[in-house]
């Protein structure tokens, strides 16, 4: 596995975690309970399911991107109604926003990359069935 996928594997580990340590900081009343749990489910789903990600063929790959781009999405929509409900006054809601919304940039690319690899893969002549030039 290359530096970046390790990078990026810290990098969603990390996202996880704090996320998980601002939950705490959410109301125990409604809506709290249910973002707490939405949020966690998210945010921990980039990170495994990432992780899981870089342990597939190429094909699996693909399909794995995919839902990591959507936790990280979720998550990136989970964090933007903390701070528009204004549920915790904190300044690391704001920066968790800022690192979803990085994450989504990065695995939506990673999508549109890995699609664009497979469909090429499948139109390439298989060895000794090359055409004459």
């Amino acid at each position: 596995m290359g530096e970046q996928a390790e990078q990026l594997k810290k990098r969603t580990m990390r996202f996880a975690l704090d996320v998980c340590k601002l939950l705490k900081q959410l109301p125990w009343d409604e809506p709290g309970p249910t973002v707490k749990r939405q949020l966690a489910r998210a945010a921990t789903g980039t990170a495994f399911n990432y992780r899981a990600a870089c342990r597939r063929s190429h094909d699996e790959f693909t399909a794995k991107i995919g839902v990591v781009a959507e936790e990280a999405d979720e998550s990136q929509g989970w964090l933007e109604f903390i701070i528009e409900a204004k549920l915790i006054a904190s300044m690391e809601a704001g920066r968790l926003y800022q690192e979803a919304t990085e994450l989504s940039a990065i695995f939506s690319a990673s999508v549109g990359t890995a699609r664009s690899k497979q469909k090429n893969h499948g139109n390439k002549i298989p060895a000794g069935n090359q055409l004459p030039e």
